[in-house]
């Protein structure tokens, strides 16, 4: 069942100045260590830093609390699974409001999809409660 759905576009244009005004304060302030290793090693960091900003965003609308109640952007990290499939991390405030949201006997499962068209980032977020076979108690 689906618990939220978010989506996100992002001006790669305001990340690269945002960048190039705020530096590491901004990255660190906003970004996992991971996303900025990440981002660094691709040919363009600003188009994957903004892609990660827009991923944050739709996740949080994904949740239903924006950033408020505890949710902040550090929060929520695009990583990728083993197949390289995106996907998130949730902690902090992010990862306790997820755990309010899947039922009993149920687990997350977050599906994302991250694109962009220079000077567009977007992103996509659906938060799925799926049964949870490992933990259903018989």
């Amino acid at each position: 069942m689906i618990i939220g759905i978010g989506n996100d576009l992002c001006d790669i244009r305001r990340i690269e100045r945002t960048i190039e005004r705020f530096g590491d304060r901004f990255l660190q302030r906003v970004f996992t260590a991971e996303e900025r290793r990440k981002a660094f090693s691709r040919a363009h960091a600003a188009r994957t830093f903004a892609k990660r900003f827009a991923a944050k965003e739709a996740a949080s609308k994904a949740l239903g609390t924006g950033f408020r109640r505890g949710v902040y952007l550090k929060d929520i990290g695009v990583v990728n699974a083993m197949s390289g499939r995106p996907t998130l991390s949730f902690t902090g405030g992010a990862g306790a409001r997820l755990a309010e949201l899947i039922p009993k006997g149920f687990k997350a499962r977050i599906d994302v999809t991250l694109t962009d068209e220079y000077p567009l980032a977007q992103a996509i977020v659906i938060i799925s409660a799926v049964p949870d076979e490992e933990n259903r108690g018989d």
